[in-house]
């Protein structure tokens, strides 16, 4: 993982009703560590955010949390944001947004809320109006993401993506797959617009 660094995880500040979703960040945070790919995400101390966060740094890896002020105490306390690497506190979710995109090199969404779709669909959504070309990851784990991925070849088929060969999202249900899989990413090209898929490992 030559060009990647750090890697931007957007998930649920829940748990969710099936424990495998929990596994899963676990197991990703624990790669994500042996691998020496800093983790930056929303600073949250509880769900699966605190739970990728948690295994991380169990396992010797860097965390930088971020989080907008009003969401101290919601999220995270004053007392978990000093056991991360570096934490940022941030006046709004407009600058946090800004500061994650910035520290990443590449951006994987595991399951969450609607906090979680809207930070994946903006990021795709930039992609789309090539403001960057950092590999994008879902981790489908359960199946959590095919209803997105329906809809996105529905929007295809129905002809509103015009720039299909920029939003082609790399989507696998194995953390360690999906981490092959983002470092051997390329870039998506800008000079042409041809069929857009979506590379479902």
């Amino acid at each position: 993982m030559a060009n990647i660094r750090s890697i931007c995880v957007y998930c649920g500040s829940q748990d969710g009703g099936n424990g495998a979703y929990r596994q899963a960040a676990e197991t990703f945070g624990k790669l994500m560590a042996q691998r020496g790919l800093r983790l930056v995400y929303g600073a949250g101390a509880k769900g699966i955010m605190g739970a990728i966060a948690r295994s991380v740094l169990k396992h010797g890896g860097e965390v930088t949390g971020i989080i907008p002020e009003f969401l101290l105490g919601k999220e995270a306390s004053h007392g978990w944001l000093p056991q991360l690497t570096e934490a940022i506190v941030t006046a709004d979710m407009h600058e946090r947004k800004h500061r994650m995109f910035d520290r990443a090199d590449a951006f994987v969404a595991l399951p969450g809320g609607i906090g979680t779709l809207e930070e994946i669909v903006e990021i795709l959504t930039w992609a789309q109006l090539a403001r960057h070309k950092k590999p994008i990851g879902l981790l489908n784990v359960k199946g959590f993401w095919d209803p997105l991925m329906t809809l996105l070849d529905h929007m295809r088929s129905e002809g509103f993506v015009h720039t299909q060969s920029l939003i082609c999202p790399i989507v696998g249900d194995d953390p360690e797959k999906l981490l092959d899989a983002i470092a051997g990413a390329q870039p998506a090209r800008t000079d042409v617009v041809a069929e857009g898929r979506i590379e479902r490992m």
